[in-house]
């Protein structure tokens, strides 16, 4: 060997564990990664314990029980990207649900006008959330909670603690009972919504200005970004899939009931945040939040199927949300290396 190989040898060997510690590097500052790893492994594991979770007719109530969630999340993944969040997401849906049960029930007001209620109720508790918090300086932490109750309050008011199931309309029960390729339309829905939030996220000045006010609301007012717009867009957006939520679980389950939401935001929340977003704001995405959502249905149905006690579905889930925040936090820490 000559002295040029010896020397170049000696030159290159020390550059092999910084190239392997900047591939991991790499892999770890992809957000999905975290989730979509566990996605497998827990699939795999439960799959082997009982092979019928793949299945057709285990998959369909999987995807169905997903959606509903699912639809908010979407609109709680831009909010948390932008430094923001929602508390009261569930009982929102509820109200909006109930509120095109009740224009149709008892105020016999036809489908189209009472879905535009809904879905207007839901924008209108936006705007309040957005105008509270972003104008007036309010924690969206102590808006939202509020929201949460004052939802809850007057959800019961219009229904006096009675579901709603006769004189719905029947063209919205057909459209609840249909199950394209085998799922319904709502997980349909969601798939779509996803995908167009993921877009509008990645590909668009809104998504970009969303990260930019996430990431740091001083420059990016510096730079021209009206941070308190954007914030109010995605409190909004939030408002209205939360409406659709509650209009498509009354479609699928055939009533509208004041129970409706309840607990949601706190799947919701775990989801997205399993799924990549930071709760600091200005990172993740929209594909993480869809997989963190996938992830947690896979241990709730894999833990039911499997035989294990149902109160353990609740340990799992709690560990993987403390194991998905810890990941951020050594993501963020890496990054800074």
């Amino acid at each position: 060997m000559t002295e040029k190989s010896v020397a170049r040898l000696e030159y290159s060997t020390p550059q092999q564990p910084l190239t392997v510690r900047r591939f991991f590097m790499g892999i770890l500052s992809v957000p999905e990664v975290g989730v979509l790893i566990p996605l497998i492994a827990f699939t795999g594991i439960f799959a082997a314990i009982n092979p019928t979770l793949l299945t057709p007719d285990s998959l369909s109530p999987m995807l169905k029980a997903v959606s509903f969630i699912g639809i908010i999340a979407v609109g709680e993944a831009m909010l948390l990207v932008a430094g923001e969040l929602d508390l009261g997401v569930g009982s929102v849906a509820g109200l909006c649900g109930m509120v095109a049960g009740t224009l149709m029930a008892f105020h016999h007001w036809p489908l189209p006008l009472a879905l535009l209620a809904s879905v207007a109720t839901g924008a209108l508790v936006g705007v309040v959330n957005g105008v509270v918090t972003t104008f007036v300086g309010v924690p969206a932490f102590i808006t939202t909670l509020g929201m949460l109750w004052i939802a809850t309050g007057v959800n019961y008011l219009l229904c006096h603690g009675i579901p709603i199931s006769k004189d719905l309309s029947p063209a919205l029960l057909k459209f609840g009972d249909r199950e394209p390729l085998g799922v319904s339309w709502a997980f349909c829905i969601f798939v779509i919504i996803a995908a167009v939030g993921e877009l509008v996220m990645r590909f668009t000045i809104f998504g970009r200005r969303v990260y930019a006010t996430g990431g740091n609301a001083e420059v990016a007012r510096m730079a021209g970004i009206d941070t308190r717009l954007v914030k109010l867009t995605c409190f909004v957006i939030t408002g209205m899939l939360a409406a659709l939520a509650g209009i498509l679980t009354t479609a699928q389950y055939a009533v509208a009931q004041p129970e409706t939401g309840k607990g949601w935001e706190l799947f919701v929340i775990a989801g997205v945040v399993i799924g990549g977003i930071s709760l600091f704001g200005g990172s993740g995405s929209v594909l993480g939040a869809f997989l963190g959502l996938l992830l947690m249905q896979v241990i709730q149905s894999g833990l039911t199927m499997s035989g294990f006690d149902q109160n353990w579905q609740n340990v799992a889930l709690g560990a993987i949300l403390i194991a998905a925040v810890a990941f951020d936090v050594l993501r963020r820490r890496i990054r800074r290396l």
